[in-house]
């Protein structure tokens, strides 16, 4: 009988979750949504599945076709696109078959830019 695997709870939104750092303090609540983020890239294998993504047509890739360039088994990409997706950094469709998608969601990257961007004197 195969083991059920725990749910993990996706990141509500591609939003940005707060301010800023240089605007506003982060409460408790900010931080935690913001550690999901930059944990999920915070993994070599993670920030080349973007890379790829990100220089694909429409940031958007096959399973199928991460395989090869990254020199590692389906099961351990699918893991990967998992924790992205679970921090809202890239979404899943399922197409003909087996053959899921995944496309990076730009808003998302951008809000962590925005959030951790210094700002510069004019």
């Amino acid at each position: 009988m195969p083991k059920p695997l725990p749910l993990i709870q996706p990141v509500p939104n591609a939003e940005a979750c707060c301010a800023p750092l240089t605007e506003a303090p982060l409460t408790a609540e900010q931080a935690e949504e913001l550690a999901v983020r930059l944990k999920a890239i915070a993994d070599p294998t993670r920030l080349r599945l973007l890379s790829l993504m990100l220089a694909s047509p429409d940031m958007q890739a096959c399973t199928c076709d991460l395989t090869e360039p990254l020199g590692l088994t389906q099961p351990t990409i699918t893991h990967h696109l998992r924790k992205l997706a679970a921090a809202g950094l890239v979404v899943p469709e399922r197409r003909v078959g087996n053959f899921t998608y995944y496309r990076v969601v730009g808003e998302a990257l951008a809000g962590l830019a925005a959030i951790l961007a210094p700002v510069t004197a004019a």
